[in-house]
């Protein structure tokens, strides 16, 4: 009796773990395929890229990342593998920006910019861990190579015009050369008066600077300071709030401030408690959780 209880436990798991893996294989078919249709779409629209891309083709990452998963179902299927077992394997959580992470778009000193910038903008402080800790200037960085950096998602297409913001983007720049251009100018600017790059300046210097380009001063040549501002802010904004999947939001600290739930797959055992705080911790879709 016992052996056949043992089975059919065994069998239940097996059933479980081949279930997730199809629906893991299915989310990197369906992030693959919108990878290609965005470079295709990229390619017809006749978009120049600033250095070709250094990342691992979509078919070969497909597999390293499918290979991955094998072991694990192969081991559901002893039934030696538990979900209690697999959440205590879990890797620790990662820094939010590595020390040992290369930029994809950004050069070393728009980089630097990128990390002073966002941290003044989400800092550290009693709420919780900012801006840079949580990976957001990595989430940007990835940005500038999809299909939003290269304005994939706007038509790019004359005439360019002022317009009130009800009818869309109307610049001729795509957001990777409002960030190039923008920082350059900044920099330039600072250097003209403090005598040091934006980096470099002090924490309340860096603060009169922002607060100069939020109000679109100075002027610059090359792009109306407050496009550069917005674009800055709705990014770290994003990337702090996103799913860590992205870069940003590494251990979900944004979402345990404003007690978002995540991507867990149902409520059921909380749908009698109407206008109460749910109680558990929020989960990613690549299932991590917070400590």
């Amino acid at each position: 009796m016992i052996s056949k209880l043992r089975m059919r436990k065994a069998n239940a798991y097996h059933n479980v773990f081949i279930i997730l893996l199809c629906l893991s294989l299915n989310l990197m078919l369906d992030q693959n395929k919108q990878h290609f249709l965005g470079d295709r779409y990229l390619l017809k629209q006749g978009a120049v890229m600033s250095k070709p891309h250094e990342a691992i083709p979509a078919r070969r990452l497909f597999l390293k990342k499918s290979l991955t998963l094998i072991p694990l179902a192969a081991a559901a299927g002893t039934g030696m593998v538990s979900l209690t077992t697999t959440a205590q394997a879990s890797p620790a959580k990662s820094p939010g920006v590595s020390q040992h992470y290369v930029p994809v778009y950004f050069n070393n000193e728009e980089w630097a910019f990128l990390l002073a910038a966002c941290e003044r903008l989400i800092p550290s402080d009693a709420n919780g861990p900012g801006a840079v800790s949580q990976g957001v200037p990595v989430f940007i960085d990835k940005q500038m190579e999809a299909p939003f950096g290269h304005g994939g998602l706007w038509y790019m297409h004359p005439p360019f015009v002022s317009a009130v913001p009800e009818l869309g983007y109307q610049s001729k720049l795509v957001p990777r050369e409002v960030y190039r251009l923008g920082i350059g100018a900044v920099n330039d600017y600072c250097q003209q008066k403090f005598q040091h790059r934006f980096a470099e300046l002090k924490p309340d210097q860096q603060d009169q600077v922002l607060s100069e380009l939020e109000k679109d001063q100075p002027a610059f040549d090359a792009v109306p300071a407050k496009m550069l501002f917005d674009l800055l802010l709705q990014n770290t904004k994003e990337g702090y709030f996103a799913d860590p999947i992205h870069g940003g939001n590494q251990t979900l600290a944004s979402w345990q401030l404003i007690g978002f739930p995540g991507a867990r797959a149902d409520f059921t055992d909380w749908v009698d408690h109407p206008n109460e705080p749910y109680p558990q911790g929020p989960v990613s879709i690549s299932s991590k959780r917070t400590a």
